[in-house]
Formats: C-alpha cells, structure tokens, sequence
C-alpha cells in the first residue's frame, strides 16, 4: 500500500479541511476591482497618453468625432427624400412603421458604417492595438443601433427608451470587458436578515424578468381579450367578468414565476403578505368593496356595457365596466365615473335591463270646447308620426280627468332606444301634437283667474 494512500485517522467528520466556508462578499473590495479592471480597459484603449500611443490615441478620437460630425450632416442632408419616399407608401402599415423607425435611426446607421470602415483602413495599415478605440466605438454605436430598433416592438415610447438604454448599458459593459465586475459589485450590495439575502443584482434581475414576463402577459390578456369579444354565446357581462380574470390570473402567473425564476423565496413575503391583508382591512376598506361590487355587477348581469342607467342624478348609457369604477356617457357628452359600491348599495333604474321597450307618458289639456274622441285620435297620429315610436304596441291616449280649466289627457308610446334619449323625443311629439291641435282649432287652455274690487262706502 503506498504511504500516501493511507487513510487519516483525523479525516472524514472529524476533518474541517474539506468544508466549504462562503466567504462575505466585502463591497469595498469589489469597489476596487471594478475601479482597477476600468482603469486597465483605459491602459489597453490607450487613454492613458505616453509618447508612443499620443498621435495614435488622439487620430481616433479626431475620427470617431469627424465621422459623427459627418453622419449627422448627411442625414440632415438626405432627410427630407427619405422622408418624401416614406409618405409615398400607402397600406402596409407595418412595413411604414418599420421604415419610419429605421429613418429614425439615419445618423446612427451611417455613423456605424463609417466607423467600421475606418477600423477596416486601419488594420491594413497599422497594428490592431492601434485601432482599439475606433473597434469599441464601432462596437458601441451598431450596439445601440439595433437596440433601439428592436425596442420599437414595445409600443409606449418611454418604456421602449428604458429597455432600450438598460440593454445597452449590459451590452456597453460586455463589450469593455466588465459585465463580471460589474455583477459582482451589485452583488455585494445586499440586505440580509437571518436567511434570506437580498442584493442589488437580484433586484436587477428580477424588475428584468417580471418587466418581460408582464409585458407578455399582457399581450396574451389582449389576444386572449379578443378572442373571447369574438365569441357570440357570451353575453356582454360574461365576456367582460372572463376578460378580467384571465388578465388577473395572467399577471399572477407572471409575478409568481419571476420571483421563482430569479430565486427569490416566496416563504419570505409571508410576513409582508400578511402586513398586507391587515393594511386592506383598515385602510383599503372601499378600493376592495369597488373590486368585489365589480365583480358581483358581472357576475349577476345586472348592468351589461350598452344599457341605458339613471343614478341619482346621472342618466346615460354604460361604456366600461372597470374593476373599480363604470363609466357612463350622457347625453351631453361627459363621462360620469361611478364607483361600483354605488352601484350596489343605491338605487339604479336600468332603462334596458329585460327588454330595450321603454313606455313614455306625455299628459296635456285641452278646453271643454274641443271634441274628446277627436283630440285622442289626433294625439295617436301625432305621437305615431315619430319615426323612433314604435307601431307595436301602438300609441295610446286616455282622459285622465276633467280638470278646473281643461279636460286633461295622457298619451302614452313605446320606443326601443332609450340610449337616443327620451326627453328629445317628448320635445319632438308635443310639438307634433301642437301641429295638429293647430290644424283641427283645438285650444290649449289656461287657468282664468276672476278679481273682484270692492270699494267701502
């Protein structure tokens, strides 16, 4: 048996050589790396000026600026023709907004190629480690080129500029050779108590990750939002209540999994979740009664989108069911945003909630002169000459009683929009019935009030 082979007697449990101690990750000291690594990618650009890299250090600064100087002269200077090209092309509204980004982007594109083409000069006429600077430049302006480009999918214009400038500054550090300094300086930047550590990285990560995977749930709520739209055998209420929780179960899919992909232990935010239901106990007593009267309203079908309600002094027709609030449009063009909790705990008269026929009654009076059977067909004729009163059920008039000065009438007919509106059209029939009372010499009474004065002897 060879003497190196045999076996310790102090070895195995009782041999602390073989564990493994994490060492603390001390920020100072990766303050320090990171300083010397950026400090040695200066030395190997050539920032640091000695006599023999000066001229070679000072051309290509003097090249990189000339040749921004001249990318965003040419530019300016073929801007107006691209321009012009772009207003010519009609109907393809993808390939324009594609096209208007990239006429966007004109002095970037040509400052890339001309810094690529003077780095492509200079390694036929000198040595590589002369031309470092123009190739990080280079590097650093086709980087950003198509960052920018890509970032257009997002729609919003300042999100699309954060990840844009986020992706560059990973890609910028990667490039310069000090992404792994730079993560390990985040790293060191951390919150711990008893197990759980928290560092700067891991928030990075995980606003990256949960910015990704809710930006795609937010996507699949729209596609999936409209396809349930799409679907005929759900009632209104129905497709909006499906819409909401796919988007609610969507977005906790997508919070839940980023903090899993990023290790983030879910155990931990027991103490903050609970924090949370004691907070919306007390303090978010009326946001939560707004969520659940939102979804008993759709739940219960008791107001859809398209009916007409009136509450308390609001009258118009529903145009959003939102999680906190319903948006109703009124007549006049403003939009009334009623909390849900109204909705549930007040009165609503819903002009179309069974059945879109709504019954409007229009009384008036006529003198004890005028023919009682002649006044009722004439008042049928007038309401039946409105093109939104309905001919079944028919318009009907009634005496309702002789009064001190008139015998008194009540006209009644039916529509089937009340969203058009309803003191419109009264406007409209007591106006026909003026026409008509005109035409047949039908007065229209008004009270008569006799005075007698007396004189004392």
């Amino acid at each position: 048996m060879n003497p190196d082979e045999t076996p310790d007697a102090e070895s195995g449990l009782d041999s602390v050589s073989d564990v493994v101690v994490p060492e603390a990750i001390d920020f100072g000291s990766q303050i320090e790396i990171f300083w010397s690594g950026f400090l040695r990618w200066l030395r190997d650009m050539g920032f640091f000026f000695s006599e023999v890299n000066l001229v070679w250090t000072l051309s290509q600064i003097s090249l990189i600026i000339l040749s921004w100087l001249l990318a965003n002269w040419l530019a300016k200077l073929a801007g107006p023709r691209l321009e012009a090209r772009l207003r010519e092309i009609h109907g393809n509204q993808p390939l324009l907004r594609f096209l208007a980004i990239l006429y966007r982007r004109t002095r970037w594109a040509v400052f890339s190629v001309f810094l690529w083409l003077i780095l492509i000069v200079m390694l036929e006429i000198t040595w590589p480690s002369r031309s470092r600077i123009v190739l990080s430049a280079a590097s650093l302006a086709t980087a950003w080129l198509f960052i920018s480009i890509f970032s257009r999918i997002i729609r919003r214009r300042s999100v699309a500029n954060i990840v844009a400038i986020v992706v560059w500054i990973s890609a910028a550090l990667n490039i310069v050779g000090l992404l792994p300094n730079t993560v390990d300086l985040l790293d060191s930047i951390a919150f711990e108590m008893q197990d759980f550590r928290f560092s700067a990285l891991k928030l990075l990560q995980s606003v990256a990750v949960l910015s990704v995977l809710i930006w795609l749930a937010v996507l699949a709520g729209h596609f999936i939002e409209n396809q349930i739209r799409k679907t005929e055998d759900l009632t209104p209420s129905l497709k909006v209540l499906s819409s909401k929780i796919t988007r609610l179960a969507l977005y906790m899919i997508a919070v839940l999994g980023g903090l899993s992909i990023v290790g983030v232990d879910l155990g931990a935010f027991a103490i903050f979740s609970g924090a949370l239901g004691l907070g919306i106990g007390f303090g978010l007593q009326k946001i939560m009664s707004n969520l659940v009267s939102g979804v008993i309203l759709l739940a219960d079908k008791s107001i859809k989108p398209g009916d007409v309600i009136s509450v308390g002094e609001t009258f118009g027709r529903i145009n959003q069911l939102a999680a906190r609030y319903v948006s109703v449009i009124a007549r006049d063009g403003r939009e009334y945003l009623v909390p849900n909790e109204d909705l549930i705990t007040n009165p609503v008269l819903n002009w179309s909630f069974s059945s879109d026929l709504i019954r409007l009654d229009l009384g008036f009076g006529t003198s004890y002169d005028s023919d009682p059977y002649n006044v009722r067909t004439l008042a049928r004729e007038a309401a039946g000459a409105h093109d939104r009163v309905l001919e079944d059920p028919p318009p009907v008039c009634h005496i309702t009683e002789f009064g001190d000065s008139s015998i008194n009438f009540l006209l009644r007919f039916w529509i089937s929009d009340p969203g058009g509106g309803v003191t419109n059209i009264r406007g409209d029939v007591y106006l026909n019935l003026w026409d008509k009372f005109k035409e047949a010499g039908i007065e229209i009474p008004y009270p008569h009030r006799e005075i007698t004065v007396r004189q004392a002897d």
